[in-house]
């Protein structure tokens, strides 16, 4: 059988030094997890015919589609603050752009297909775990309405992978806008290619922001998009855990779902990745980190600017837009979760409100979800929620608006584990329960759904999350 993609590569038509061009490594027995056929059929892809063994060999690797054409992307990055000029697609292929039905075009590409060049000695495999994760989140995500890549294919490979001990090895079929970084500017700046520089620019103007008149209209159009995307990141409670240059997408999407996590009981300073042992990535601090990477996207971008000194006082002002920017969308966020229009009055009891969360800890998606309905059973003392109520109650929130903004159910890290570890015994119904849960989000609990909408006992609570690469 044969699949069939409408692939025009783009990418793969850019200078050949930003990228390296090679097949998938083929794999044992591979079997299908999972596969997305509304997504499937939006990117206009043909399934017709096609069983779960043929999917699971053509997003393994072992059969590519017709058009295709292979490639690990270069780029560098920031990881914590520290330059590494020798990353890129160390475990993943992009297999191809399709147009989809929207007029939108769209990456294709497998994650854990095998060693490349950037391997960086690894063995370019993904491990079970975090691909049933990435497909949870990113699937929740796009139902949350937040800008994000996508999952369209999950598939065992039938061999193991070392990771502490030996686990399943699985690959990800992942879609997004672009697969382009920030991390990809830095590299090709540092290089001093500016042709590379200048073509990627070129190419990501066209493709993301038609219209810009150049470089300095590019960053100011990225900033405006990092900027709503963090405010809706704050609205849900989400960490993304590691906020590196080479995991900011210039597209605006949220993309690399490591050790990434939804706060349950809240506090500003919530970190969960492992690695994190400073608080670089808290949840707090997401607003000023993506001013430090884009800080770095502009630095990238100066070599193509005419005159250097006045590109470096006219980017270091749109940079500092940046905070006016977050603001204004952090209180249309908050303003909606409240049943209000958005002002300064607004904000304030949406600040007073994370502060009175903070103080319990108080468990952040049923706080917000309860308030449509009065109900208040997160706070051990109730008596300064109710003061804040007695003012919020007044102004007339709009409680039916509130319900579509403020999620029932959300990949909640406890429930993710428990997955996985069904998952790597082989039982992928749990996957599949929790997959439906999570990506109707704003309905109303139900029998099947309530299992996924509980916060963690304290025996339960996942303090500290990993990679997983």
């Amino acid at each position: 059988m044969t699949l069939h993609i409408p692939f025009d590569n783009t990418y793969a038509r850019l200078p050949e030094r930003m990228f390296a061009a090679q097949p998938a490594t083929t794999v044992s027995a591979p079997s299908l997890i999972a596969f997305n056929h509304v997504l499937a059929a939006e990117l206009c892809i043909d399934t017709k015919g096609l069983g779960d063994d043929d999917l699971a060999g053509f997003f393994s690797g072992n059969s590519l589609p017709m058009g295709a054409t292979p490639l690990a992307q270069a780029y560098g990055g920031h990881q914590f603050g520290n330059w590494n000029p020798g990353l890129g697609d160390g475990r993943a292929l992009l297999l191809g752009e399709v147009v989809d039905q929207f007029g939108q075009r769209r990456d294709i590409a497998l994650k854990g297909s095998g060693p490349t060049p950037f391997s960086r000695a690894g063995d370019g495999r993904a491990a079970l775990g975090p691909v049933l994760r990435e497909y949870l989140i990113s699937e929740a995500m796009q139902a949350l309405g937040v800008p994000t890549t996508r999952a369209l294919a999950a598939v065992l490979t039938g061999d193991q992978v070392w990771r502490d001990t030996m686990v399943p090895g699985a690959i990800l079929t992942r879609v997004a806008a672009s697969h382009i970084r920030v991390g990809t500017f830095q590299l090709f700046a540092a290089r001093g290619d500016i042709e590379a520089l200048q073509s990627l620019t070129d190419h990501v103007i066209a493709r993301h922001f038609p219209g810009a008149t150049g470089p300095a209209d590019l960053l100011n159009r990225v900033i405006a998009r990092q900027a709503h995307l963090i405010a809706q990141w704050s609205g849900l409670g989400f960490v993304h855990g590691v906020m590196n240059t080479d995991n900011m997408a210039v597209s605006g999407e949220t993309i690399d779902y490591g050790p990434c996590a939804f706060i349950d009981g809240y506090h500003p300073d919530r970190v969960f990745s492992s690695i994190d042992r400073h608080g670089r990535y808290a949840y707090s601090n997401q607003p000023h980190i993506a001013v430090w990477n884009l800080a770095q996207f502009a630095t990238a971008l100066i070599p193509l600017m005419p005159e250097r000194d006045a590109a470096i006082d006219a980017f270091t002002h749109a940079i500092n837009q940046f905070p006016d920017l977050y603001d204004a969308a952090w209180q249309d966020v908050f303003a909606a979760k409240l049943g209000l229009l958005p002002s300064g009055d607004s904000a304030d009891l949406a600040k007073r409100l994370l502060e009175i969360l903070a103080t319990e800890e108080a468990d952040f998606t049923r706080v917000f979800a309860n308030l449509a309905t009065g109900a208040a059973d997160q706070f051990m003392d109730r008596s300064d929620f109710e003061t804040w109520e007695r003012e919020w109650s007044p102004r007339n929130p709009d409680r039916a608006a509130m319900a579509n903004v403020n999620p029932q159910i959300i990949p909640r890290t406890h429930h993710i584990e428990s997955v996985i570890a069904s998952g790597i015994e082989g039982d992928f119904k749990p996957f599949h329960a929790m997959l439906a849960a999570v990506t109707r989000p704003f309905d109303a609990i139900t029998d099947a759904t309530a299992p996924f909408s509980t916060p963690p006992l304290d025996h339960e609570i996942v303090a500290r999350t990993f990679c997983g690469t």
